[in-house]
């Protein structure tokens, strides 16, 4: 740096010779081979100490915007797959939640079935036993009803020999026994 300013301080004493010399406006080419030498070397020095590091920061902010840009990228691919991955869950959770509503459906309409079946083989087996207990007292009926003409039927028999029977006492006692049947 200091001989930047050596140099500057050089080229305005010449400067300042020639202008001295020549007059207020001059061209001399030793001014300007020196201005150019000078430029160049300025140059030099800014390329060398200051476009390197300000290369170096440029090129660490590019680093970090494209690092932020792939972290971006991936995140957005993560969200993506993570989407698909719900929409997926949804789909099969839908297609179970179709599934047992459709088991339980088949289950209920199974059991109603059952238990109809079963109510059906009920009012069967007691319609039958209902028959079973009307026949049965049905005979239990006939056969008191019988025992009971039989036993009309030997009063008469005895009343019938005590005495001789006229048209009216027969006309009479198959009156009684009819009146003693009905009841």
């Amino acid at each position: 740096m200091g001989s930047l300013f050596l140099l500057s301080e050089a080229t305005q004493a010449v400067a300042e010779t020639a202008t001295e010399e020549a007059g207020l406006v001059s061209m001399n080419a030793w001014i300007i081979i020196a201005t150019i030498c000078n430029l160049f070397i300025q140059m030099f020095l800014i390329k060398k100490f200051l476009f390197k590091r300000v290369r170096a920061i440029l090129d660490k902010r590019r680093e970090l915007a494209e690092e932020d840009m792939r972290k971006a990228k991936v995140s957005r691919d993560e969200a993506e797959r993570l989407r698909t991955e719900y929409e997926s869950n949804m789909e099969q959770a839908r297609e179970k939640a179709t599934q047992i509503i459709d088991l339980a459906q088949k289950n209920a309409t199974r059991k109603s079935d059952e238990i109809i079946r079963e109510a059906s083989q009920e009012a069967v087996a007691l319609k039958a036993r209902a028959e079973a207990d009307i026949a049965l007292e049905r005979r239990k009926a006939v056969n008191e009803v019988k025992n009971e003409i039989g036993s009309m039927a030997m009063e008469i028999a005895g009343k019938v020999i005590e005495r001789e029977v006229s048209e009216t006492d027969h006309a009479k006692l198959i009156d009684e026994f009819i009146e003693n049947v009905q009841v």
